[in-house]
């Protein structure tokens, strides 16, 4: 029996536990970056001390910023606008009143740059840290969904990736990081990304980094992909960059190309939509 048990054990280790949990809800709105019902989108995400930070590393005015970020930027890959927020707190027994102020002033800076309303939430007493934000936006026009992937198509990331993993690896050396990598302050890409929707078949942010989140869509869409650029462990691998990873036809990538030079942002085609079946490249790197 024994060799079937480590088996069984290697094999849960080693398993997809998140795509495993999503497995026992059969609802036609799960799997993408948001839930979709209606003219409205729904996101939801969890920040928590010693998964996705620690109070040493981030302030907890930053702290809260990022814990909304997250969510806008779910809600802006799905060609909406962010709307109203409900906010879950678990705070520690010995938090301080100025440490609330602090969170407090972060959850308002995320909610004044996006026109954002909070509509309520609950707060509890915990050992740690923990935030829990429920995002709703409004739909543009139609959503740009993950499984819309066409054979073909060229895929794309905006901006720049690896800062966020570089940063977390000069943190667990107790170095001293750039204050101004993504993993203390994500910069949206909405204002470029709701000018070039139109010509996007589909898209997703980059949370989990390039390679894992490239194994989504292919799952999602059943293809392969065929690299036409080459990218570093770090492009490939950092997690939490929040940038737009999105296909375009080939005919369409120019006018993409252009209102990215008028938004003054990179893009970077990489990869072309083939048939077949992706394998990841790299581990996941996301805190």
């Amino acid at each position: 029996m024994k060799p079937c048990l480590n088996n069984f054990f290697i094999k849960y280790q080693t398993m997809d536990k998140e795509k495993f949990i999503i497995s026992h809800f059969k609802s036609k709105f799960i799997g993408d970056d948001c839930a979709v019902v209606g003219n409205l989108v729904y996101a939801k995400d969890l920040f928590c001390e010693n998964s996705h930070f620690k109070r040493g590393w981030l302030s907890h005015k930053e702290i809260a910023y990022k814990s909304m970020i997250v969510n806008i930027s779910d809600i802006i890959v799905m060609n909406a606008l962010p709307k109203y927020a409900l906010i879950g707190l678990s705070v520690p027994k010995n938090i301080k009143k100025d440490d609330i102020n602090a969170l407090y002033d972060g959850f308002n800076k995320a909610c004044r740059e996006f026109n954002i309303e909070i509509i309520g939430g609950d707060t509890i007493s915990s050992d740690l840290l923990s935030i829990s934000v429920t995002m709703i936006g409004e739909l543009i026009s139609k959503p740009t969904m993950r499984k819309n992937l066409k054979i073909g198509d060229i895929l794309c990331f905006t901006g720049k990736l690896g800062s966020s993993l570089k940063s977390l690896q000069i943190l667990q050396r107790l170095g001293k990081p750039n204050f101004k990598s993504r993993f203390f302050k994500p910069i949206l890409r909405d204002k470029f990304f709701y000018k070039s929707s139109k010509f996007i078949n589909a898209a997703m942010d980059i949370s989990d980094g390039l390679s894992r989140d490239l194994e989504r869509l292919a799952d999602i869409n059943g293809v392969n992909f065929k690299f036409i650029k080459k990218l570093s462990k770090f492009e490939l691998r950092s997690g939490e960059e929040y940038e737009i990873l999105f296909s375009v036809e080939k005919r369409k990538l120019n006018r993409v190309l252009n209102e990215a030079k008028k938004a003054r942002i990179k893009v970077t085609p990489f990869a072309k939509v083939i048939k077949g079946r992706y394998k990841r490249y790299g581990k996941t790197e996301h805190f």
